[in-house]
C-alpha cells in the first residue's frame, strides 16, 4: 500500500467519481490512476468502487470506510512535512482558507494585508463558497482554515473557535419610505418585497425565525451570495435590501443603511480546521490577526479539549467584539 494509491481514491471521490478529473487535479494520467487503484484493491481482496464496465458509478460500503481513514492519513502526512518546514523554513509556505463571499470582501482584506506584510513567503490562496462547500473542502484537506457563519452543525468533527459577532442592516434608497421610520418593526419590513442572501449563507434562517415569530411570511423577491449583488437589485428598485452590516461601506453613498438589530438575533463568524491539521506559527498569527481575543495560547488550549461544546465553553467569558 502506497500513500500515493491513497491520494487517488481519495481525490477520485473529491471528484465525484471522475478519473479523468482526479487525474487532472493531481497532475498525473487517467491509466496511471487506474491501474494504481486495481493494484491498491487486489492487495486489499475487495474493491473500493464499483464499476459499470470500466467507469465508476459508486464507492462501496468497505471503500467509504477506507476513504474515510485515507483522508486522515493525507492530513497527518501533511502534517509531518508541515512539522519539517517549521523547522526548516519557518516563515516559507501556503495557507488556503475557504469562507463566503461578504467575509471574503469585507473582513478579509484587512487581515490579509497585515498577514502578507508578516509573512511575503507564505502564498496565501481564498476559497469562496456555501457552507456545504466550505465543509467539503476542509474535509477534503483541499484548505486549512474554513471561516463560516451559517450552518455550524456541520463542522461538528472539526475544532470550531468563535472571533466575533454581527448583525445586519436593511439597505434602502434615500427616497424608500422606511428611511422616515425611527424604529423599523418586522411588521413594516413585511409590507415590502425582499433581497437577502440565499439560504444556508448569512442569514436566510434567522431572518425566517424572525418573520415567524409574528406570523407574517417573508416576501423575499430575490437572493443572491454576495452582498454586492443584493445592494446592486436594491439600486434598480426590486426590492429592500437585508446585508451584513459590514457590507454596507462609505462607498454607498447611493444606499441608506438602516440597523436592524433589533429585529434579527445576533450571528457568530467562527473559523474551523480539522483536528488532525498541524498548525504552523504563521498559521496561529493569522487567526489571531482575524481576531484579536484568540491568541496562540487560546488556541492550543482549544486544541487540547478535542470536543466543541468545550472549546465554546472555553470563549463563554470572553465578550466577542460586534462588527
Amino acid at each position: 500500500m502506497k500513500i500515493q494509491q491513497l491520494r487517488y481514491v481519495v481525490e477520485i471521490a473529491n471528484q465525484n467519481l471522475n478519473v479523468t478529473e482526479a487525474a487532472n487535479a493531481l497532475y498525473t494520467s487517467q491509466p496511471g490512476i487506474s491501474k494504481q487503484v486495481r493494484l491498491l484493491e487486489d492487495e486489499l481482496g475487495l474493491e473500493i468502487f464499483e464499476r459499470n464496465g470500466k467507469h465508476i458509478k459508486s464507492i462501496t460500503p468497505a471503500g467509504k470506510k477506507i476513504i474515510s481513514i485515507a483522508r486522515e492519513l493525507l492530513v497527518k502526512t501533511q502534517a509531518i512535512r508541515a512539522i519539517a518546514e517549521e523547522y526548516t523554513q519557518p516563515n516559507h509556505g501556503v495557507l488556503c482558507i475557504a469562507t463566503t463571499n461578504t467575509q471574503a470582501r469585507y473582513m478579509l482584506p484587512a487581515v490579509i494585508e497585515k498577514f502578507s506584510k508578516q509573512y511575503p513567503n507564505v502564498s496565501l490562496h481564498v476559497h469562496q463558497g456555501s457552507p456545504n462547500q466550505l465543509y467539503d473542502a476542509l474535509l477534503s484537506g483541499e484548505v486549512d482554515f474554513a471561516i463560516t457563519t451559517e450552518a455550524q452543525y456541520l463542522f461538528d468533527d472539526v475544532i470550531l473557535l468563535p472571533c466575533y459577532k454581527w448583525n445586519r442592516s436593511i439597505v434602502v434608497k434615500p427616497d424608500h419610505p422606511l428611511t422616515k421610520i425611527k424604529n423599523v418593526t418586522i411588521e413594516e419590513l413585511g409590507k415590502y418585497p425582499l433581497i437577502t442572501y440565499t439560504f444556508g449563507f448569512t442569514g436566510v434562517s434567522d431572518l425566517d425565525y424572525a418573520f415567524n415569530s409574528v406570523g407574517i411570511l417573508p416576501n423575499i423577491v430575490f437572493t443572491a451570495t454576495d452582498a454586492d449583488v443584493i445592494k446592486t437589485y436594491v439600486r434598480l428598485g426590486l426590492g429592500v435590501g437585508i446585508i451584513a452590516s459590514m457590507a454596507h461601506t462609505s462607498a454607498d453613498t447611493d444606499l441608506v443603511a438602516i440597523d436592524a438589530s433589533h429585529l434579527f438575533k445576533s450571528s457568530t463568524t467562527q473559523i474551523a480546521f480539522k483536528h488532525s491539521t498541524f498548525l504552523r506559527n504563521y498559521m496561529y498569527d493569522f487567526i489571531n490577526y482575524f481576531s484579536p481575543h484568540l491568541t496562540k495560547t487560546k488556541v492550543e488550549e482549544a486544541e487540547g479539549l478535542r470536543d466543541n461544546a468545550a472549546v465554546q465553553k472555553l470563549f463563554e467569558g470572553i465578550k466577542l467584539e460586534e462588527r
